[in-house]
């Protein structure tokens, strides 16, 4: 008897999880889309890009410093902000699609949760 109990109690659901499955059925298509993923995920590639551009900025590597002084006829503006927007759009994207895999597999588990716990509470 306490082994049942005990059983029915491993598989209910919490009503975090409840509502987790709640807000992941109406949200997962909107959340999936890499628009929106780009744009919501914006400020992480920010933290990552900002810095990047204040260390080459700031001229703290004199060497460095000289050579892009020196070569000032080249591109290297125009290459360090392109490398700076390409890293931006990586982070952004590529977080935001993990945290959409996570959270899909979440949900997954919780579904897989709820199918199993369905015959035991008949």
């Amino acid at each position: 008897m306490d082994w049942l109990y005990f059983c029915n109690m491993a598989y209910s659901l919490t009503e975090e999880e409840k509502k987790f499955v709640d807000y992941w059925t109406k949200n997962r298509e909107r959340e999936k889309k890499t628009f929106r993923q780009l744009l919501v995920g914006l400020p992480i590639g920010l933290v990552f890009a900002i810095p990047i551009v204040i260390n080459f900025s700031s001229g703290w590597y004199k060497r460095a410093d000289m050579w892009a002084r020196a070569h000032t006829d080249d591109s290297t503006g125009t290459v360090l902000i392109i490398a700076a927007l390409i890293i931006v759009v990586f982070v952004a994207i590529f977080s935001r699609k993990y945290r959409w895999e996570r959270y899909e597999q979440q949900y997954r588990e919780i579904l897989y949760k709820m199918d199993k716990e369905g015959p035991q509470t008949g």
